[in-house]
């Protein structure tokens, strides 16, 4: 394992290993409905509600894949590869990462993942939210999507982390 030019603070390279974490159980909640399960839920006319489709089933495994290769880059803003491209990369390999092109996307998405689950929770511990079956099988669902509220401030901080000791610390004479 290659170390990076500064040394992480250990307490970022946790938080930065725990994101995908964070994502892992709605993920597996979600292949749940896949594999058949209504995971309580229940549709406009009060019967369970399945992911019925082929199509439907496809997108939940791919939405489920997509979220955790994305919680896995915030591993890039503690790893060497967060700070020289990877040589098998086309064009940019073995090139110095400029800080701020991991600063900014990084930043953005935080931010943007702190509005979507604020937005997406808005109704979760009230009557307005999806129906389910049971108050067990709501509680297993808000367990395992709860997490995703962490997801948008751990990035930032982790972010702040990178910043601190790519930009705002003093040059390393080499």
């Amino acid at each position: 394992m290659s170390t990076t030019e500064r040394p992480v603070p250990r307490w970022a390279y946790v938080l930065a290993h725990a994101i995908p974490f964070l994502t892992l159980p709605s993920g597996l909640w979600r292949l749940g409905l896949v594999f058949g399960s209504s995971m309580g839920m229940l549709d406009g006319n009060g019967r369970p509600a399945y992911a019925g489709t082929v199509g439907t089933k496809i997108y939940i495994v791919c939405l489920t894949i997509f979220s955790e290769l994305v919680a896995l880059t915030a591993l890039g803003l503690v790893s060497r590869w967060g700070e020289v491209a990877p040589r098998w990369i086309p064009f940019v390999g073995g090139r110095r990462v400029h800080p701020y092109a991991a600063v900014v996307p990084a930043t953005l998405g935080a931010f943007s993942l702190i509005a979507i689950w604020t937005y997406g929770f808005r109704d979760a511990y009230t009557d307005h939210f999806i129906p389910f079956s049971s108050t067990p099988w709501k509680v297993l669902m808000l367990s395992c999507y709860s997490p995703l509220n962490l997801w948008g401030p751990a990035l930032l901080v982790v972010t702040w982390a990178y910043y601190r000791r790519r930009v705002s610390a003093p040059a390393v004479a080499v």
